[in-house]
C-alpha cells in the first residue's frame, strides 16, 4: 500500500484554522492532541474510504464515529437528501418524514412507545435526564466513569474517591451545584452500584449508562452487570437509561437492549438514525414521554428538530438496514475477519494487546490485561497506541485518534479493505517492536 507522507495542505489549513477556532478543530478529539502531529483535512468520502486535500486515501474505520454503517455516501442515502433539499432545507413545521422515522424507530426498539427527536445525541441525554427527574421528583442522577453522554453540565463529572461520593468536574464552567447531584461509578462494578443506591436511593432520579461502553474504547458489560443495574433502579423507582447512542442500529437493528435482553425507561439514540446529518432522540414508556411538552410540563424544543433533511437521511438507512438481517451477519464477520487477523500478527510479533469486539464495533487495547472499565483503559500503553495510530496514517489506514474510541466497520469494506489493513497492521507492529 502506498505510504500517505504528504500533508502539506492539511499542515497550512490547520496553521489558518488555529487563528479562527480554538485548537483549530471543532470537536477536541479531531486535534490528533492525544496521538501527536496535526489533523488530516478531509475533502470527500465515499463507500470505505476518506480523501484528504493533499489527495490521499485512507480506508476509514471512524466512519463519522459511527452512522457511516452504510458506508458513506450511499447511493440510496443521497438521492433520497438531494431530493429533499430540493423541496426545502428546513420548515420549523411538522412533516410526515417525522412519523415514518419514529415508526422506524419504534420497530425496532419495543421499549420506546413514544419518542422526541432532537437534533444531538447531547440533546437527547440531556432532555432524558431532565424528564426522568421531573417523573421521578428527585434530583440526583448516577454516571459510570468513562461512560460519555454528551457535553451536557451533570455528564462531565468525573470521579471522586470512594464509590459513592460526589464528584469533580471534568470542565471549567460547571457549578457546584451541578456536581452536588451527580454520582460517578466505576463501570462494571455492581458492588459499587449497590452502595451508591443504598447510600442515596431515595434521592436519585436515574442512572444513565452506555449499555455496551463505546468512549473509553469498547468495553462489554460483565455478565449480569446489566440486570443489577435493572433490579436496582426499579427497587429505589429510579429510571434506567440506556444511552444507545453509538449501539442503537449499530450492533444490531435491536441495539444492546435486544442483545442483552433488558428493558430500559428510556433509550437515547442518534448517530445512525440521521445517517450522517445531526439527529438524536430519546423515548420510551408512554406514562413517562407524556411528561414532555406541549404535553406535559417538560419543556424541550428545537427549531431544526425532525428536520427533513435529517429524517429523510435517516429513514433511508434505516430502511436499507432493516430489509436484510444478512446485513448485520456480514458487519459481524467483516469485523471478526479483522479482528483475528490483528490478534494473528500481535502474537506473531509477540505485542501485548486485548482486542473487544462486538458486531461492527472493535478497539485494540495495548495492555496485558482484559479491559473491563474506564481505568483499566487508562492504563493500557497510551504510547504504543500513538506510535500505532501514526504509522497506520502513513499506511493508509484511518483510526479513530485516540485509544478510548472505537473502531467502526460498514458493508462497504470490502474483503481487499481488510487484507490491506491487516497487512499495515503486520507492519506496525513490526516498527512497534523496535521501539
Amino acid at each position: 500500500m502506498k505510504q500517505q507522507s504528504n500533508h502539506k495542505k492539511s499542515r497550512m489549513l490547520y496553521s489558518q484554522s488555529l487563528k479562527c477556532l480554538p485548537g483549530g478543530v471543532n470537536s477536541p478529539v479531531r486535534a490528533f492532541k492525544t496521538v501527536g502531529g496535526s489533523p488530516v483535512f478531509i475533502s470527500k468520502a465515499k463507500g470505505a474510504y476518506l480523501y484528504d486535500v493533499d489527495g490521499n486515501r485512507y480506508i476509514d474505520y471512524v466512519g463519522s464515529w459511527g452512522p457511516a454503517i452504510l458506508g458513506h455516501a450511499h447511493p440510496q442515502v443521497v438521492k433520497k437528501v438531494r431530493a429533499a433539499a430540493a423541496r426545502g432545507l428546513s420548515f420549523g413545521a411538522t412533516t410526515k418524514l417525522e412519523l415514518i422515522l419514529a415508526r422506524y424507530i419504534r420497530s425496532g426498539f419495543p421499549s420506546i412507545k413514544k419518542l422526541r427527536l432532537v437534533n444531538s445525541g447531547t440533546e437527547s441525554t440531556m432532555s432524558a435526564v431532565r424528564l426522568a427527574r421531573a417523573y421521578t421528583g428527585k434530583a440526583k442522577i448516577v454516571k459510570f466513569t468513562g461512560c460519555y453522554h454528551g457535553h451536557a453540565d451533570s455528564f462531565l463529572v468525573n470521579a471522586g474517591s470512594g464509590s459513592a461520593t460526589f464528584g469533580v468536574p471534568d470542565s471549567a464552567g460547571i457549578s457546584s451545584n451541578v456536581i452536588k447531584d451527580t454520582i460517578n461509578l466505576p463501570f462494571n462494578n455492581s458492588e459499587a452500584v449497590i452502595r451508591a443506591f443504598e447510600l442515596k436511593g431515595k434521592e436519585i432520579a436515574a442512572l444513565i449508562v452506555e449499555p455496551v461502553a463505546g468512549n473509553m474504547g469498547l468495553v462489554l458489560p460483565e455478565t449480569g452487570f446489566l440486570k443489577i443495574l435493572r433490579e436496582v433502579t426499579q427497587h429505589y423507582h429510579a429510571l434506567l437509561i440506556f444511552d444507545e447512542i453509538i449501539t442503537g442500529f449499530r450492533i444490531c437493528f435491536g441495539g444492546a437492549q435486544h442483545i442483552y435482553h433488558i428493558t430500559p425507561d428510556l433509550t437515547c439514540l442518534g448517530k445512525i438514525i440521521g445517517g450522517g446529518l445531526p439527529m438524536g432522540a430519546y423515548g420510551g414508556k408512554s406514562e413517562i414521554m407524556e411528561l414532555v411538552s406541549p404535553q406535559g410540563p417538560v419543556y424541550q424544543a428545537g427549531t431544526l428538530s425532525g428536520n427533513p433533511l435529517a429524517t429523510t437521511a435517516g429513514i433511508e438507512n434505516l430502511k436499507v438496514l432493516s430489509e436484510s438481517k444478512r446485513l448485520y451477519e456480514k458487519l459481524d464477520a467483516t469485523a471478526k475477519t479483522l479482528c483475528e487477523g490483528i490478534k494473528e500478527i500481535a502474537s506473531m510479533h509477540k505485542i501485548s494487546l486485548q482486542l473487544s469486539q462486538l458486531g461492527s464495533m472493535f478497539t485494540v487495547f495495548f495492555s496485558k490485561k482484559k479491559v473491563t472499565n474506564y481505568q483499566k483503559a487508562r492504563g493500557c500503553n497510551l504510547t504504543m497506541f500513538a506510535h500505532y495510530f501514526r504509522i497506520m496514517l502513513r499506511e493508509g489506514i484511518y483510526l479513530p485518534p485516540s485509544q478510548f474510541e472505537t473502531n467502526f466497520v460498514s458493508i462497504a469494506h470490502t474483503e481487499s479493505d481488510i487484507a490491506k489493513t491487516v497487512k499495515a497492521v503486520d507492519k506496525a507492529f513490526k516498527l512497534l517492536k523496535k521501539k
